[in-house]
């Protein structure tokens, strides 16, 4: 079967201010303005102000595509979406699976669409075994060793991606320089905060080549350690099914479109105030509440834990906002 990469189309949200004669994104007359003309959020500087935008966009990395139409869409019972609570976090339910405080960093990749999923496998991985069993899943592998999935880093579809999952599997992957796992991320971080010391984020990466033989010292065959996916589906019920799914399996990996607005992310539930769309980007869904009487997901990024919130961000909750309900895409693992 061969797959078509369409283009991608960005979901618009409801602008509030025209982008036409506004400072720069990266600005601190930008940053005013945001904190001025609303109160949900905060904003604040997390990228250096001479980062260039082609690197920021370089982050975007989700293409959109009709593939996710495909999958089988689960739903779920009337009983257990009237039974939600009004706050949920994860880490509370499954104290025993640590990887739900994590936030990796995709560096200088577009690889958000691989992150995305491999998080959300690693979490439901140890979720699925009642946390007894933990598989740390590899970025590398799957950015590197899935030519159906997209363009590396160049962007990538989050549907196929877990597709990959469950037809070749993803072996074991630490992150940048741990050494941990089969195959530990490659591409090593970059600063997205002021102050920080990581290295300046470029736009420049390649995709790694795949290397289909664990790094040492790691003593596991490449395929004795993949593991697999079960069960690949999508949730397309909306607002009350997506937390039904996350509140019974675990967390989900998300798509939406990024304006320039939340780069400047620090706290509080955020709603697209001003400023022009960059691109596609995939996350990881993984609890909800409501915070000041706004609604929220709860959501972990993948540009390290210095960016917005400790790494993660919540964004307004049960309007689409963004297209953060549209493109839902979850799995169950194969135990070993």
């Amino acid at each position: 079967m061969t797959l078509r990469l369409p283009i991608l189309v960005l979901t618009i949200c409801c602008i509030a201010l025209s982008s036409a004669n506004l400072p720069e994104p990266l600005s601190d007359d930008f940053i005013n303005i945001i904190n001025r003309e609303q109160s949900s959020w905060l904003a604040g500087r997390n990228f250096p102000i001479h980062t260039t935008f082609d690197t920021i966009k370089k982050l975007m990395g989700a293409l959109q595509d009709k593939f996710i139409s495909r999958l089988t869409s689960v739903e779920h019972d009337p009983e257990l979406i009237r039974d939600l609570p009004e706050n949920f976090d994860p880490r509370d339910k499954w104290p025993n699976c640590p990887t739900l405080n994590e936030i990796r960093d995709q560096g200088s990749c577009g690889s958000c669409w691989a992150f995305g999923a491999v998080e959300s496998m690693t979490d439901r991985y140890c979720i699925y075994s009642n946390g007894t069993k933990h598989f740390h899943f590899s970025a590398e592998d799957l950015l590197s060793c899935c030519p159906i999935c997209g363009l590396g880093c160049n962007g990538g579809m989050p549907t196929l991606a877990w597709e990959y999952w469950k037809h070749f599997g993803i072996v074991s992957g630490g992150n940048y320089n741990s050494s941990q796992g089969c195959l530990p991320y490659e591409i090593p971080p970059c600063e997205h905060h002021v102050p920080g010391d990581r290295m300046p984020c470029s736009g420049d990466t390649r995709t790694p080549k795949c290397e289909r033989a664990c790094k040492k010292p790691y003593n596991t065959a490449y395929k004795s350690d993949k593991r697999y996916g079960k069960h690949v589906y999508s949730i397309r019920g909306g607002e009350d099914h997506i937390k039904a799914e996350i509140f019974k399996n675990g967390p989900v990996e998300g798509a939406f479109t990024v304006y320039s607005d939340l780069l400047t992310y620090k706290s509080g539930v955020y709603k697209h105030t001003i400023g022009d769309a960059l691109g596609g980007h995939a996350i990881k869904i993984m609890g909800w509440g409501v915070e000041n009487g706004n609604k929220y997901w709860l959501i972990a990024n993948s540009w390290n834990s210095d960016w917005g919130d400790n790494g993660f961000f919540k964004i307004l909750r049960g309007e689409d906002h963004c297209g953060i309900e549209s493109s839902i895409v979850a799995g169950e693992p194969l135990l070993d």
